[in-house]
């Protein structure tokens, strides 16, 4: 089985409502910066990527007002400054079509794209309070995922030896994380199934999580959160910029 190193990418800064978005109820009308995230992954041979991060600042800031991304920050970017084309990637897992997760997929030139089918069919047409999620054509927009060859998955898939996907719904219809095979045991890149490590901190005596505030299905995204830390050693949230303490995982590692 192979095993790989995960390279931590921050593509940008999105201003969202704590309460609203990263801890249910808790810290609602408090602004807070968080990263968009996108994950380099590479065993020395194969070179992927899981999430692609997020837009301009222009766009950006439409989205959520304030959001920004710096230059240099765009993923093909930050991966050029780690000495990677991203010509040079075979893979791209997208967790879900968010736009903070999709952007940037032309660079991609020779890659696969890899998505959930559930996910692909609502984010063609999603219900009108997700409009803007998905950059949707009733607004004037056009997805960054309109014009490439998604492939769709139905469920788990070992989609190379030491890397499988697995389905983690709630936070949208069609989300999936990642299961990775390190040397320092399975690291889960959750994508948005868990917000930020703040989720993974216990409520009180009888909910061991604090669910995030974004989801369309609490249910399934509490059942996704107890299945990425039953499979995870180490659990990498999709939006918290500790994860970005240490430049890859596992940690301590070196480059």
């Amino acid at each position: 089985m192979s095993l790989y190193r995960i390279y931590p990418l921050k593509t940008g800064t999105i201003i969202v409502d704590q309460g609203a978005y990263v801890t249910r109820g808790i810290g609602l009308g408090r602004e807070m910066e968080i990263p968009g995230t996108a994950w380099y992954v590479t065993d020395g041979r194969r070179k992927i990527m899981v999430d692609v991060g997020m837009c301009h600042t222009e766009l950006a800031d439409w989205h959520h007002k304030g959001s920004r991304q710096e230059p240099g920050e765009a993923v093909h970017e930050q991966l050029q400054a780690r000495g990677v084309d991203p010509a040079e990637i075979e893979l791209v897992i997208l967790t879900h079509l968010h736009w903070d997760h999709c952007h940037n997929l032309d660079k991609f030139t020779k890659a696969r794209f890899v998505v959930h089918s559930r996910e692909l069919a609502f984010a063609r047409d999603p219900i009108p309070p997700y409009y803007k999620s998905y950059e949707h054509t009733r607004l004037g927009k056009t997805p960054p995922f309109a014009a490439i060859p998604l492939e769709t998955l139905e469920g788990e898939a070992e989609i190379l030896p030491g890397l499988t996907v697995f389905p983690t719904p709630g936070h949208s219809p069609g989300h999936q994380s990642v299961a990775v095979a390190t040397e320092g045991g399975i690291h889960v890149i959750t994508g948005d199934a868990v917000f930020s490590y703040a989720n993974l901190v216990p409520a009180n005596d009888y909910q061991p999580f604090t669910v995030m505030g974004r989801f369309v299905n609490i249910v399934e995204s509490w059942r996704s959160m107890e299945e990425i830390v039953r499979r995870g050693k180490v659990i990498l949230p999709g939006h918290d910029l500790r994860t970005m303490d240490h430049p890859v995982y596992p940690a301590g590692t070196g480059n």
